[in-house]
């Protein structure tokens, strides 16, 4: 199995790539069309959610920045 790479976009999108699968609360996956690759929202504005579709351009800011959790209690 590929692994799969999540990056956290600033002022953006959630990025998945690599061999994963979306699934809805009751467990029904989505159908990525084959895609590899999808952008998920985070910003909350999209219109294709949980998808992102760009919706964020100018009203969402965060600046991704890696930091470590503390430990787990």
């Amino acid at each position: 199995m590929a692994k799969t790479k999540i990056t956290i976009n600033s002022n953006g999108s959630v990025r998945l790539e690599g061999d994963f699968e979306i699934v809805d609360k009751s467990g029904a996956s989505y159908d990525l069309g084959g895609r590899e690759i999808v952008s998920l929202c985070r910003c909350g504005l999209s219109k294709n959610k949980p998808f992102c579709d760009g919706s964020h351009n100018g009203h969402f800011e965060h600046e991704a920045i890696a930091f470590a959790l503390p430990p787990k209690k």
